[in-house]
């Protein structure tokens, strides 16, 4: 594979840092390369060195003679005065620009409901973020660098784009740099990865679990550098004795050897005894959604805006919740009605008398009242103790567990990182002692590590969890079950993720979504065909498939009632243990009974 461009003894110092000392790289075609390492470590100086942006204080950076290079930085360079139209195709002639397929995919794959003519100083932020995609991703390049591109996105874009860039080039064609958090995102596109650290980037085969695998046998291989240094001479005699060579070769990553690292590795959440802790601290009623519709009021009183429709969601003790739903779809909504702050049109919400909220929120409001404090002057408002994982700990420990050096611990709020505030405000927020924890968006601004430590600490919290993130990853490592809104209207979708998104692409192919802008940019998304049942048998029918959802949710409940029940009972005690099991049978049947009933009412209400 001939090589596109690369890096030979490179060495950066900023004024109050040294990023890179004799880095040497190569990308090559058909690389597609994940670059990871800790927030300042020098991954986004690392695409800027690369791409020619930055000049390096020692060694070169060689480009192959007629190599192009697009760069997608982590801000826009966008023109507040120009039009959408003109932010992405310029002043290229229709005709030239509309009658290239891959350029209508990328318009409506990213941008199919941004106005086409509207101003970008008009746009949202996640609106601004697909323009930029798509006015790099129209262009023919040899080497994509992206920094951060799925910030903003929805999951639904972040899936699209995946597909895009694995499909973008010819095998052993075009190479692919990209520096982002998003852990589902790295295994979807790349081959292999980069690890920015200490001055260093360290190369490892595979995607990103295939790097985290491989970081697991590397660090253990480190815990045992020194009993090993202590017995060589005699692992040295005993080669010879056997004639066995020096071996120095590249190890290859393999797949046996990364499940005996798992193999003695428990699971991430004991469920029963999370659920058990969390009913004794929450009660059985938690928060009750019941055939709620919520929007806003319009002006003078006038008729508003309703988001949600019939949305019934039963919320227990222990649940850990994940919300999908694209930007704008109503999730902010939804949780401002669960917490009370917004009263229903319709319907009834009941909120537990023992639930305490804590909320962190994307803006990070809860930092406000303490910009010109100290981190450590914050911590001395909380509890002196506190019980974590069933083992009592400080709130300075848990800072520290979360990346803040006892250094830091001096920085006022005001002065610290994006990331250091949003680890700081999910600290206090947890501190604060809450039933149930509503996070939105929480893995913004954190690096690959400090989200795996964020994961860890929210495995053995024991309440009810609410999740909204774009963060595939994030979503399905930390809850348990899934909810989506999609039209209008709020459904479990048991198939994870995965399931969420073929919905969606369903209703686009069945024209939710607009058209590619330059063929109609300016007309209504066409309304989905139904099935031909009046609005009241749709009603009866979406009353029905909920009903039998709490049921489901009941029958689940008893099993695990029984389950754990079978241990309570006297092992010698045979007939007992068997009518045990057969009430568990008997439920297990009602189960799938009602998971039929569940998807023949589910395919009629679809169509």
């Amino acid at each position: 594979m001939a090589i596109l461009l690369g890096c030979d003894s490179v060495g950066l110092e900023f004024p109050t840092k040294h990023i890179f000392d004799s880095v040497t790289l190569g990308v090559n075609e058909g690389d597609r390369i994940g670059i990871v390492g800790k927030n300042g470590d020098g991954k986004s100086t690392l695409l800027s060195v690369l791409a020619g942006a930055i000049e390096p204080d020692d060694g070169r950076v060689t480009h192959r003679r007629d190599v192009t290079v697009g760069m997608l930085g982590q801000r826009d360079r966008l023109d507040d005065a120009d039009t959408v139209h003109r932010a992405v195709v310029g002043d290229v002639p229709e005709y030239e620009w509309a009658a290239s397929p891959r350029v209508r995919q990328v318009l409506d794959g990213l941008i199919a409901d941004v106005p086409w003519e509207g101003l970008v100083g008009e746009l949202s932020g996640g609106q601004r973020r697909r323009v930029d995609l798509a006015r790099l991703l129209i262009g023919d390049y040899d080497v994509l660098m992206l920094d951060e591109p799925t910030n903003h996105l929805d999951m639904r874009t972040i899936s699209w784009l995946a597909a895009h860039l694995k499909e973008r080039w010819a095998a052993n064609a075009g190479a692919l740099l990209v520096v982002t958090h998003d852990r589902w995102f790295l295994d979807e596109v790349c081959t292999s990865m980069w690890e920015v650290h200490d001055g260093r980037v360290d190369p490892f085969e595979g995607g990103y679990s295939a790097y985290i695998l491989q970081r697991v046998e590397r660090d253990r291989m480190a815990a045992v550098t020194e009993e090993r240094r202590r017995n060589m001479a005699r692992k040295e005699l005993a080669w010879l004795s056997r004639g066995a060579q020096a071996r120095s070769t590249k190890p290859k990553f393999r797949v046996e050897a990364a499940r005996e690292l798992i193999a003695d590795v428990p699971p991430v959440r004991d469920e029963l005894e999370l659920k058990r802790l969390a009913v004794s601290r929450l009660g059985k009623q938690v928060i009750d959604v019941v055939d709620v519709d919520a929007g806003y009021a319009g002006e003078d009183g006038g008729q508003g805006k309703t988001v949600l429709s019939d949305v019934t969601w039963l919320i227990g003790a222990g649940d850990r919740c994940g919300l999908l739903g694209e930007n704008g779809a109503g999730k902010s909504t939804l949780l401002q009605v669960i917490q009370g702050k917004i009263a229903p049109v319709r319907g009834r919400v009941k909120i537990g008398a023992t639930v305490k909220f804590g909320v962190l929120s994307q803006q990070l409001d809860e930092l406000a009242p303490h910009m010109n404090d100290t981190i450590r002057e914050v911590l001395k408002t909380c509890k002196h103790h506190y019980v974590i994982d069933g083992k009592e700990t400080s709130p300075e420990k848990l800072c520290e567990r979360l990346g803040f050096t006892t250094q830091q611990m001096w920085s006022r709020i005001c002065d610290l990182s994006g990331g250091q505030r949003r680890r700081l405000s999910l600290l206090l927020t947890i501190l604060s002692e809450p039933n149930v924890l509503i996070l939105d968006e929480p893995g913004n601004d954190l690096d690959t590590d400090m989200l795996a430590i964020v994961e860890d600490l929210l495995d053995g919290w024991p309440g009810t969890l609410i999740l909204v993130t774009h963060d595939r990853y994030l979503m399905e490592r930390v809850t348990d079950q899934q909810w989506a809104i999609i039209d209008g209207e709020f459904r479990h979708v048991s198939g994870g993720v995965d399931q969420y998104l073929q919905l969606v692409a369903r209703d686009e192919s069945k024209g939710v979504r607009p058209q590619a802008p330059g063929f109609d940019a300016s007309a209504p998304a066409a309304s989905t065909e139904r099935s031909g049942m009046s609005n009241a048998e749709r009603q009866k029918l979406k009353k029905e498939v909920a009903s039998l959802e709490r049921k489901m949710d009941s029958r689940r409940t008893k099993i695990e009632q029984l389950e754990q029940g079978m241990f309570d009972i006297d092992p010698t005690d045979f007939e007992a243990l068997t009518a045990q099991q057969e009430a568990i049978a008997a439920a297990r049947d009602e189960l799938d009974e009602l998971e039929m009933a569940w998807l023949e009412a589910s395919d009629r209400l679809e169509g």
